[in-house]
C-alpha cells in the first residue's frame, strides 16, 4: 500500500515529458490556428480604412472610435465568459466563441456607415470575449509551470503569423474587387470571417477538456500528467488559498491589469495603423505589395517568440525579461518616429518593437498564474485580459489625439507625436514591471512575520 501511495505521489518525469510532447503535437497547432484567425478578424479593418473613408463616410476619427469599441464589448463579457468555460469545459465553449465571432466578422461586409461599423465592432468584442484568457486558463490544465511560458510562446506565435500571412491574404482579397459584383473589402470580410466559422465547427473534434479525457495519451501518461498539475495546484492552494472574488480585488491582480494595459496599448496602437503607416512611408496604395512590407516586423517577431519565452522558462526570470521586452517595444516605436519617410530604419525599429511586445506577452502571463488556481485563476485571468485589453481601446484614441489635436490637426497630422505617445506606454510598462519587486518583498515580509508569530 505504501508503495502505491509513493508511486502516486511522485509522477515519473519521463512519462510526463512524453505526455507533454503529445499535448504539444495534438493541441498547440489548432490553438495557434485559432489565434491566427482571431487576430486577423480583429485587425483586418486596417485594410478597409481607406475605402471606408473614401466611400462610406467613415472618417479617421470615426474609424478610431469604432476600432476601440471592440475592446468595450470584450472587456464587459470577459470575466463571465472565462468563468463559464471553467465550469462547462473548453471544448464546447471555444466552439461557441469561434462560430459566433466568425459570423459577426463576416458581417462587416454589410457596413454602410459609422453606425453599422460601431455596432459590429462592439458585437465582435462580445462574441470573442473569453477566447484569449480561456486559452491561457486551458494551458494551465495541460502544462506544468516550468513549461508554460514556452507553451504560451508557441500560442503567441499566432500574433506574428497572423500579420505575416494575414496581411498578404487581406491585400490579395482586396484585389478581387469587382468579382461577382462585390467590393474587395467585402471579399476580405466574407472569407476571413468564414474561416473562423469553419474552424469553430472543427473545434469539438480536436479540443479535449482535460488530460484524463485525452484518448491519445496512455493511461499512465494521463495519470502522471494530471498528478503533476494537481500537485502544483495543491501547493498554490496550501500556500495562498483564495476565492475568485478575493482574487479580483487583490492589488497584485489590479497591478497586472496595468502592466497588460501597457502591453496591449503598444500592440494595437501599432497594428491598427501599420498598413496606413507603411503605404504613407513607401508611397504605395493598400494592396498586396504594401502587405508584404508590413509582414517584415512580424517575421522578426516570430523568430523572437520562438527563442525568448523558452529562455525565460530556463532561467526562471520572467519579470526581468518581460520588462526588457517592454523596453524594446517602447524604444522601437518611439525611435521609428524619427524616420517617417525612411522605410529601412523605420522598419528596423518597428521590428524591434514587434519583438518586444510579442515576447512580453507570453512571459507576462506566467506571473499571475504562479499563485492562483481554479476559479480564482479563471476570474483573475479574465479580469487581467479584460482590463488590459482596454489598452487596445485607449491606444488608437491617444494616437489620434496626439496626431490631430494636441500636436497637429486633421488636415496636418503629426504622426511622429502619435508614435512617441504609443512608445511611452511601453516605457511605463517597464517601470510597472520593476515595481513588481515591491509586491514580492511585501509578500516575503508577511511570510517572515507569520513564521515568527508561529514560533512564538
Amino acid at each position: 500500500m505504501a508503495e502505491k501511495t509513493t508511486s502516486r505521489a511522485v509522477p515519473d518525469e519521463a512519462t510526463v515529458n512524453n505526455a507533454l510532447g503529445k499535448v504539444t503535437r495534438h493541441l498547440m497547432p489548432f490553438l495557434l490556428l485559432m489565434y491566427v484567425i482571431a487576430f486577423i478578424d480583429r485587425t483586418n479593418l486596417g485594410w478597409a480604412q481607406q475605402e471606408w473613408e473614401a466611400n462610406y463616410g467613415i472618417s479617421t476619427a470615426a474609424y478610431t472610435f469604432g476600432a476601440t469599441l471592440f475592446f468595450v464589448g470584450y472587456a464587459v463579457f470577459e470575466v463571465p465568459s472565462n468563468l463559464i468555460m471553467h465550469k462547462v469545459g473548453a471544448r464546447w465553449w471555444m466552439t461557441r466563441i469561434m462560430i459566433t465571432w466568425g459570423i459577426v466578422a463576416a458581417s462587416f461586409m454589410f457596413v454602410q456607415g459609422p453606425k453599422t461599423f460601431y455596432a459590429l465592432r462592439f458585437l465582435l468584442g462580445v462574441a470573442e470575449a473569453g477566447f484569449f484568457p480561456g486559452v491561457m486558463l486551458y494551458l494551465t490544465y495541460w502544462y506544468p509551470a516550468a513549461r508554460r511560458a514556452w507553451a504560451t510562446g508557441l500560442f503567441y506565435m499566432g500574433l506574428p503569423i497572423a500579420n505575416m500571412f494575414g496581411n498578404p491574404l487581406s491585400g490579395s482579397l482586396l484585389e478581387l474587387h469587382g468579382v461577382l459584383g462585390m467590393d474587395g473589402i467585402h471579399w476580405m470580410f466574407l472569407v476571413e470571417g468564414g474561416l473562423a466559422v469553419v474552424v469553430g465547427l472543427i473545434c469539438p473534434l480536436v479540443l479535449v477538456d482535460r488530460p484524463s479525457k485525452a484518448s491519445w495519451l496512455t493511461e499512465k501518461e494521463q495519470h502522471d500528467l494530471t498528478l503533476q498539475i494537481e500537485l502544483e495546484e495543491a501547493a498554490k492552494q496550501k500556500a495562498k488559498p483564495i476565492s475568485w472574488g478575493r482574487a479580483l480585488a487583490d492589488p497584485r491582480i489590479l497591478y497586472f491589469c496595468l502592466i497588460y494595459f501597457c502591453i496591449q496599448a503598444s500592440v494595437y496602437g501599432l497594428t491598427f495603423f501599420l498598413p496606413k503607416q507603411v503605404t504613407s512611408m513607401t508611397g504605395t496604395s493598400a494592396g498586396f505589395k504594401a502587405s508584404l512590407v508590413t509582414a517584415i516586423p512580424w517575421i522578426v517577431a516570430l523568430i523572437g517568440v520562438l527563442i525568448i519565452p523558452k529562455l525565460a522558462d530556463r532561467r526562471q526570470n520572467h519579470g526581468l525579461l518581460s520588462g526588457l521586452m517592454l523596453a524594446f517595444s517602447g524604444m522601437g516605436i518611439m525611435g521609428s518616429a524619427l524616420f517617417l519617410h525612411q522605410p529601412a530604419p523605420a522598419l528596423a525599429l518597428l521590428s524591434i518593437a514587434a519583438v518586444g511586445f510579442t515576447c512580453a506577452q507570453p512571459i507576462f502571463w506566467q506571473l499571475p498564474t504562479r499563485y492562483l488556481s481554479g476559479a480564482a485563476l479563471a476570474g483573475a485571468t479574465g479580469l487581467v485580459n479584460a482590463v488590459g485589453n482596454l489598452g487596445g481601446w485607449a491606444a488608437p484614441l491617444l494616437r489620434t489625439w496626439a496626431t490631430q489635436s494636441a500636436f497637429g490637426t486633421a488636415d496636418n497630422p503629426n504622426e511622429a507625436a502619435g508614435l512617441v505617445v504609443l512608445g511611452m506606454a511601453g516605457i511605463i510598462g517597464v517601470l510597472l514591471v520593476v515595481g513588481l519587486n515591491f509586491f514580492k518583498k511585501s509578500a516575503e515580509e508577511r511570510a517572515a512575520l507569520s513564521l515568527q508569530s508561529g514560533e512564538s
